[in-house]
């Protein structure tokens, strides 16, 4: 059985351990305590896009602390994780203004994605952009106070522009609340592992000799410019679960690195 290890970041208290939580143990955690560093393991089968045949992965899924405290441990759980979800809460704009700001550029700080072939032709990096609290956005009085301190939502379209500009593999939104989108977020991951990145190479090698603009870095770290068009991005603003199931699910203990 194949394992995938799956990272999630994102700026402390935007609902990432809410967001495992759900997923393993389909309930919702009432009281926040801030995360050090946490493990969840679970499976999850998904049909072979081109066998049609359900294969089952092992996900290990690493919760991360967001404070800024932990800037120099956290990087510690990153090496050979095969997709990072990057979190950020809808209802808060810096938390999503910070996706480019500080996680995106840690992000490829700490990896080497830049040097694989996936970024080298298509000019992606094994991230998904999840959108937290979707629940939020129908919510009169969340709607009143962001209204009140002259601020929304954050749109689609700042959404969609960010997915396309740095060059991540998609963006789910969802609600650990109600879990509507969860399934989809750990579905999308594992395909972005898995299926993805061959079908955006053959679509790369089958281009005839079209070039491909990479993402140019800027001086805060984040990038301007599209992978020039290679794959559609997975953006998916509805939740259904097509096809992904669930197995096994154990938490593993937890560790605080000292």
């Amino acid at each position: 059985m194949r394992s995938i290890k799956c990272v999630i970041v994102g700026d402390g208290a935007v609902g990432k351990t809410s967001l495992l939580i759900s997923y393993t143990t389909n309930t919702f955690p009432q009281d926040y305590i801030p995360t050090v560093f946490d493990n969840y393991t679970t499976t999850i089968a998904l049909n072979d896009e081109k066998s049609f045949e359900p294969q089952v992965f092992r996900l290990n899924l690493w919760d991360t602390a967001g404070q800024e405290e932990y800037d120099r441990l956290r990087p510690l759980s990153y090496p050979q994780t095969d997709i990072f979800l990057l979190c950020f809460s809808v209802n808060e704009p810096n938390s999503f203004k910070n996706v480019r700001d500080k996680w995106f550029p840690e992000i490829r700080h700490n990896t080497n994605y830049e040097n694989m072939e996936l970024f080298q032709t298509c000019g992606k990096y094994p991230i998904l952009l999840v959108g937290t609290k979707a629940d939020l956005r129908d919510d009169e009085h969340e709607q009143d106070r962001l209204t009140e301190v002259n601020s929304d939502f954050v749109s689609k379209t700042e959404i969609d522009q960010c997915v396309s500009q740095c060059g991540f593999m998609g963006f789910v939104e969802c609600s650990a609340a109600t879990q509507v989108g969860v399934a989809e977020v750990f579905e999308s991951a594992v395909r972005s592992v898995v299926f993805e990145p061959e079908r955006l190479l053959e679509q790369a090698k089958t281009s005839k000799g079209v070039g491909v603009e990479q993402p140019k870095a800027t001086a805060s770290g984040s990038q301007s410019g599209t992978g020039a068009g290679v794959g559609k991005s997975s953006t998916n603003w509805n939740s259904s679960n097509t096809g992904a199931t669930k197995k096994k699910k154990k938490k593993s203990k937890k560790c605080c690195i000292l």
